[in-house]
């Protein structure tokens, strides 16, 4: 056990300054780029879900969140909060930079959520066009909401903001990465791995119930788990496409028709499972 401590230990501890100087990025983006993405989906209109999957693939604090604030006014159509939704990667993207992941590959990820965004966002707003009345009036009552548990951010500045993040992610990914250590130390790598490749369409459906999570200890451990071999890109895929940080929760509490709200969460679940089959079948 301490072995398995002292090793997890050295390899959350390697990526600390990559993920600290990750988010001073992510943070620089964010203020300076915030408020012109928020006009930028407030007057897309009929382009909602081809920008929304765009914008969100940009690290930025509570995007997500922000689009469920919007739909629940009535300011975005249904298919774009759903293209924003299927295209954000909550805590992905930091987490493969600072891990070193190659380029290729995260661009490769990152294209393959942006076009299903797309593609689902588009087909929705054709289904549903009676259904995507936008409001005209300004909701300037609707303030920005931080990502996840870290409110205020707006009012901090970016390097107390960055070190808070960084230190609750790097939290995260430490426990993780313990708790996955023990498992592989325990169970093997090999038969992890066997289990979720062997028996065709589990991973893409155990990952996509991981992804419903709303928190960013979801998508951290698709991702780490993703790193560590054990899961396909497939999988990962599918458990991130249904995540979208605290944005459900957000439009639960945002959007009072429960019945409406369950059904973006059963489109999400769906789209990921099936984009997760497929890309594990074709790659």
């Amino acid at each position: 056990m301490l072995e398995i401590l002292e090793h997890t230990i050295i390899d959350t501890l390697k990526i600390l300054p990559f993920l600290f100087i990750t988010y001073i990025v992510m943070e620089l983006i964010e203020h300076h780029a915030g408020e012109k993405t928020e006009r930028a989906i407030k007057k897309s209109g009929k382009f909602g879900p081809v920008l929304g999957a765009l914008l969100g693939i940009v690290p930025q604090c509570g995007f997500s969140a922000i689009a469920a604030n919007f739909y629940a006014a009535r300011i975005i159509t249904r298919g774009t909060l759903i293209a924003i939704f299927l295209s954000t990667s909550d805590e992905m993207l930091p987490i493969l930079i600072s891990e070193g992941a190659p380029l290729g590959v995260i661009l490769e990820i990152l294209i393959i959520k942006v076009i299903i965004g797309i593609v689902v966002g588009v087909v929705i707003d054709l289904l549903q066009r009676k259904n995507n009345i936008i409001s005209k009036s300004n909701h300037e009552e609707i303030h920005k909401i931080c990502e996840h548990e870290h409110c205020n951010c707006e009012e901090e500045g970016i390097l107390k903001s960055s070190i808070k993040h960084t230190i609750q992610i790097f939290a995260y990914i430490f426990i993780i990465s313990f708790a996955i250590n023990i498992i592989i130390h325990t169970v093997g790598e090999n038969t992890i791995a066997g289990f979720i490749v062997n028996i065709p369409f589990v991973g893409p459906i155990i990952a996509s119930l991981v992804g419903i999570i709303p928190n960013c200890a979801s998508s951290i451990i698709l991702t780490q788990l993703y790193l560590e071999n054990i899961i396909t890109m497939g999988s990962m895929i599918a458990g991130l496409l249904v995540n979208s940080g605290v944005g459900i929760l957000v439009l639960f509490k945002a959007n009072k028709n429960y019945k409406e709200n369950f059904q973006i969460l059963g489109i999400l679940y769906v789209v990921a499972i099936i984009s997760g089959i497929s890309l594990d079948l074709l790659i």
